[in-house]
This record gives structure tokens, C-alpha cells and sequence, in this order.
């Protein structure tokens, strides 16, 4: 994971670009200012010296809170010691509970691993041969999409890339296409509920107990309404017959708890939810941080397009393309190391466990940070750096496996990082072989993180096409 000044000279390195990164502060932070922080960009609270501290231990509230930033703190907890840590913490429950009820992502126990057992197998990498036509087919008509807008046509680039991937995920696991009305209320309906949500709420904050339930202010249940009614028309129009009966789905209809009983509509919806947060939101936000960190690189966007050229010759990518797209995969890669989806992942103890070393109690928070760790500097050269070349293995050794985790690690590891990966690639590789996409004049980009973690928004940029070579 170490660059060496030989290497870095070598291949060209040194004016690797630094991008926007939430204000480091240099000492201590009282505890009403980092309430503060936390209420506005929960990146923000963290100190300089937080990124290379191995571990973090702090009392919060009344609350004992352990930071993980290190690997060997990831296979312990997550890996070793993953049924200590399996349920989630109690402030990202309460935020994502509204939108998702009991879905996968927030579920514990019995109830999460029975709906992972059904909701995997829907977006298995196993399965992506009958994903990727769909990736290469809607990534094509954003390129017409594009052209017809005019060369030189401003874009909110984050907005475009939600709509595709919402686009994209709605034909490949709800066999629908989603429409242009539809797209527009679930992209807004998810940007006005993280918006809205307070990752950490009054009554969590003073520590009382996690079964009362939780004010929520008007604005979030106007944008949880708003997504509740997209997905129920997917799945009314599904029972109706009116998409496609192969649709994936289906499995959720045709699935049975291990009492041999349907799902619930309401369990439908919440794993529906799921799924299509993690298909478009994350996603998204990905392919929105890669094209603006490409265009704020000349070194990076001439590697890229070389190998876009030669391998595909103006032709859209498909899925044969995918393994041989090694550098756009690094620049993926590297993107989600700079600004990995979910930056803060949050556990309990439920028994008495170890944190590198350090005694956890039942009841203690855990917090495994990629935001973190991947930005280390005893672990990374260059961290704060746009370096697609680090995962390059004639550049440098392959980071240690725990050392990035951009989508989670251990038994709850992402069960679509295939897809992800597989539908990031396609977009990237046809959007930027056609045009060359740049920051619009006097536009400022910073991170916004609160249950995600997205650019700015909007993020304005122009699109110009590119000429073939």
C-alpha cells in the first residue's frame, strides 16, 4: 500500500490531485461542537491525528464509543468476533428505520439472516450475465441522452448518474421501466430524506432506551412517503402483471421464512427499499465522485482514455469488456477508497468483546471507519490523494483486504458488490469514451455525508463530446 519516492517518480505520480475533503481540526473539540458537527456532516468531527490513530476510545453522552482505524481491528470485530458485533448501532437504525423498517440493511438476528438468505441470491454475482445487458443497454441511452442536451450542455451530474443507476436497477431487478416522472420522485425522495434525517436524534443522544420510539419531523416523512410510493407502484404494477414476469422480484413473492411463510407486502416493500438503495444511491454517488475526480486529473483521464479506446474502439462496453478495463477498475477502485458509500459503519456489543486489545462492554457502540482507515497514513502513501495507480500490483503489493473495505466486510460484506462494481464499470467506461466531462466555471465541490456519502449538491458540469481519436 506504500508508494515509494522511487515509484512515485517513476510513474509519474507526484501531482496526484488532493480533492475536497471535510476540515481536519487540530486539537480537541468540545463535546456541544462536535454535537454540532455530528448534527451537520458527521466527517466533519473527526482530528488530524484520528487518521493514523489505530483506535479510538471516547465516552459520548453517557455512551462508550470504540473507533476502529485499522485492519486488524476489522478482522477482529467484523470476522472473529462478528456475532459480538452483528447488530447495528442504534443511531443508524433510528435513521434509516422510516425508510427501510426491518429490510436487510438495518436488521439483526433471525430477521436479518433469514431476508439476506432470499435477498443475495437476487443480486449475486452468479447472476450478473443477466444483469449487464440491461447496464450496457440504459449507459447507451444516457450517451443519446447526452448528445441530444448539445455539446457544452451543463448537467447536475450527481442528479444524471441517480437517474441512471435508478434506471438501471429498476428494469434489471423490477423488470419496469421506471419512467422519467417516476425517477424524478424517487432521486429527489431519497436526496430530501438524508437531507432531512438526523443521524443521531435527541432522545439517542441522551441515552434513552432504544425500544421508545422516535420523533420524526415532517420533512422526513414527506420523503419517506415520497419513495414508499414509488416502490408500491413497482410492486402493485408487478401484481397486476403489468412488468416483466421473470423479473427478480418475483423471489421476493416466491420466498418463505423458515416456517415456510410468505413475506409480508410491508417485509416486499422494506427489501425492495433495500435493494434499490444500494443499486442506485450508492452507485450513484460513486460514478458522480469518479467522473468529477477524472476531470480535475489530465495524468489520470490520458490513461483512462487510452485503454478505453483501445479496448473498446468506440463501441459500447459489455460484460466480456469488464476484466479487461484493468485501469478503469482502478480508477473505480480508488474513487471508493477517496469516498467509500457507507463511511462509518456502526455496531453494538451485544456481549462483552475486545477491540485491538481494549475491553468492550455489552451496550458499548463499535464504529468500523472506512473513512478512516482509508485515509491513514500509516497505511497508505499519499492517502489524501487521487491515485487509481496504488491498486495497480506492478506499481504496488495489493492493499491488505481489511484495510479496504468500501463495501463492509465479513458475513455482513455488501451482497452486491458484484454488481455494483460490474454496472459502475460499464457506465464509466461508455459515458467517458464519448465525452469529456468538466467542472462548470466557479463551481465548488464539497462532501456531503449523512447517511451516505455524495458530492455537493448539485454538482454542475459540462458535457462535451468527444471526438474519436
Amino acid at each position: 500500500m506504500h508508494l515509494s519516492p522511487e515509484t512515485i517518480a517513476a510513474h509519474g505520480l507526484a501531482d496526484s490531485i488532493v480533492p475536497p475533503h471535510p476540515p481536519r481540526h487540530p486539537g480537541r473539540i468540545g463535546v456541544w461542537r462536535q454535537i454540532l458537527l455530528v448534527w451537520t456532516n458527521v466527517l466533519a468531527v473527526f482530528q488530524e491525528k484520528d487518521f493514523a490513530t489505530r483506535r479510538i476510545r471516547q465516552g459520548f453522552l453517557g455512551q462508550t464509543l470504540h473507533v476502529c482505524n485499522h485492519p486488524d481491528g476489522v478482522r477482529e470485530t467484523l470476522h472473529r468476533q462478528h456475532a459480538t458485533f452483528e447488530k447495528k448501532s442504534p443511531p443508524m437504525r433510528h435513521s434509516l428505520a422510516p425508510l427501510l423498517g426491518d429490510g436487510l440493511f438495518v436488521s439483526d438476528g433471525t430477521t436479518w439472516a433469514e431476508r439476506r438468505a432470499i435477498v443475495a441470491p437476487i443480486v449475486h454475482g452468479r447472476n450478473i450475465h443477466t444483469f449487464a445487458p440491461v447496464m450496457r443497454e440504459v449507459a447507451g441511452e444516457w450517451c443519446a441522452h447526452w448528445r441530444a442536451a448539445g455539446d457544452g450542455a451543463t448537467v447536475d451530474l450527481l442528479f444524471e448518474m441517480g437517474e441512471l443507476t435508478a434506471e438501471i436497477i429498476c428494469r434489471t431487478v423490477f423488470g419496469s421501466r421506471l419512467g422519467r416522472e417516476n425517477t424524478h420522485e424517487i432521486i429527489a425522495g431519497f436526496a430530501q430524506y438524508q437531507r432531512a434525517v438526523q443521524l443521531f436524534d435527541p432522545l439517542t443522544l441522551l441515552g434513552l432506551p432504544d425500544w421508545m420510539p422516535r420523533p420524526r419531523s415532517r420533512r422526513t416523512r414527506r420523503a419517506r412517503d415520497r419513495v414508499h410510493r414509488v416502490i408500491d407502484g413497482i410492486i402493485a404494477r408487478f401484481e397486476a402483471g403489468g412488468t416483466d414476469a421473470h423479473a427478480v422480484i418475483g423471489q421476493l413473492f416466491a420466498a418463505r421464512d423458515t416456517a415456510g411463510r410468505p413475506l409480508s407486502r410491508r417485509a416486499i416493500r422494506n427489501e425492495a427499499i433495500v435493494i434499490f438503495m444500494a443499486g442506485h444511491e450508492t452507485t450513484a454517488n460513486t460514478l458522480a465522485w469518479a467522473i468529477y475526480l477524472v476531470s480535475q486529473s489530465s495524468r489520470v483521464r490520458g490513461k483512462l482514455l487510452a485503454e478505453l479506446d483501445c479496448v473498446l474502439g468506440g463501441r459500447l462496453p459489455d460484460l466480456a469488456d469488464v476484466p479487461r478495463l484493468v485501469y478503469t477498475r482502478m480508477v473505480l477502485e480508488e474513487t471508493l477508497r477517496l469516498y467509500p458509500p457507507v463511511p462509518l459503519l456502526g455496531r453494538t456489543a451485544s456481549a462483552a468483546g475486545t477491540v485491538m486489545g481494549r475491553d468492550v462492554a455489552p451496550g458499548d457502540v463499535l464504529i468500523i471507519a472506512p473513512w478512516l482507515m482509508h485515509r491513514n497514513r500509516d497505511l497508505w502513501s499519499m492517502p489524501d490523494h487521487f491515485v487509481p495507480e496504488r491498486f495497480d500490483e506492478a506499481v504496488a503489493p495489493r492493499p491488505n483486504k481489511y484495510a479496504n473495505i468500501p463495501f463492509a466486510s465479513g458475513p455482513r460484506v455488501c451482497p452486491g458488490m458484484t454488481f455494483a462494481m460490474t454496472e459502475a464499470t460499464i457506465c464509466l467506461a461508455a459515458l467517458l469514451q464519448s465525452f469529456e466531462v468538466r467542472l462548470a466555471e466557479g463551481a465548488e465541490v464539497e462532501v456531503d455525508c449523512r447517511l451516505t456519502l455524495r458530492p455537493s449538491a448539485p454538482l454542475p458540469m459540462t458535457v462535451h463530446e468527444r471526438r474519436a481519436a
